[in-house]
């Protein structure tokens, strides 16, 4: 399976947010490099974390990112 960056970020909670919402809607995601921010804080200014998904997600992924969240309610 290979997999492809679909974003990018420095802090880790911010990356695992977007997981968390990919995950929630029924997608594959991994951070990588996740383990080199936790080292260091939660942030990794050494390295980008990037937010992949299996390439045959990539086109659904980018259109669920692009689409504003539902107001709650």
């Amino acid at each position: 399976m290979k997999l492809v960056t679909i974003a990018t970020n420095f802090y880790l909670a911010e990356a695992e947010l977007v997981r968390a919402r990919l995950e929630a809607a029924g997608f594959h995601p991994f951070i990588a490099n996740e383990n080199a921010a936790g080292w260091i804080g939660g942030s990794s200014t050494a390295t980008l974390l990037r937010i992949e998904v299996p390439e045959n997600e990539v086109a659904d992924v980018k259109e669920f990112l692009e689409t504003p969240a539902a107001p709650a309610e």
